[in-house]
């Protein structure tokens, strides 16, 4: 099979220069991923899970180590090491990322939201158009939410207009932090969907999750994360 993500011997320590200490987020983290696979990263909070995909994604700088992509525009590049412009490009067209906290430009709705992921790949406004009304229908989002501003939304509203705007791309690399942390079981159950769906297309995931069970019939592999480690 296609190796699509290689982590070798990653670390990443932050430092606290009021207090002249440094603390180690994650250290020797070792993941290899090919094309399709979910792999499933379990841990108590403050054990350095995000992190890992902070580095992956490259909001954090690590301090050691290789991330090695294989890109389907640049071929195999260390994402430690690439331009901030072909960094850019990954985030826009080839790597999706969902975090527990809406991060969407200010004033403009909900609906606009998930058409621009669509649109900023080059797309046509009526595919994007269509592709955010699928995908804001199978969420289930009330539709007079639609136009409206995601400031005035719940907290799980938020967290499934954020899985929407990131699945809506088709990412060939999607980063998943707790993705059902304010969800109920049904809409728990309509991302698992679209996981699966995702999956099959050939997208490639790693995920971070509290809700264990969630985890079963969706991941390949499960990992457990301790004190900055791997077990």
């Amino acid at each position: 099979m296609e190796q699509l993500l290689k982590i070798e011997n990653l670390c990443k320590t932050f430092t606290i220069h009021s207090l002249r200490k440094h603390i180690s987020a994650s250290k020797n983290i070792n993941i290899s991923l090919n094309k399709g696979e979910f792999i499933g990263i379990t841990g108590r909070s403050g054990s350095g899970k995000s992190t890992i995909l902070k580095c992956i994604y490259r909001t954090y700088l690590a301090n050691e180590g290789n991330i090695w992509y294989n890109s389907k525009k640049f071929r195999l590049v260390d994402i430690l090491s690439i331009s901030e412009r072909q960094m850019i490009y990954l985030r826009k067209y080839e790597m999706g990322y969902v975090s527990q906290f809406l991060n969407s430009m200010p004033r403009t709705i909900a609906r606009d939201l998930v058409e621009h992921s669509v649109l900023e790949m080059g797309f046509s406004k009526e595919y994007a158009s269509k592709e955010a009304d699928k995908i804001l229908e199978h969420f289930e989002l009330d539709r007079e939410l639609w136009d409206s501003y995601p400031n005035n939304f719940s907290g799980g509203e938020k967290l499934r207009l954020n899985i929407a705007m990131a699945m809506v791309k088709h990412p060939r690399l999607l980063l998943l932090d707790e993705p059902t942390a304010s969800l109920d079981n049904y809409s728990k159950e309509r991302v698992k969907e679209l996981l699966n769906q995702l999956k099959s297309e050939g997208t490639t995931m790693i995920g971070i999750f509290h809700d264990i069970d969630f985890m079963d019939g969706v991941c390949d592999r499960e990992y457990n994360m301790e004190a900055g480690e791997l077990i």
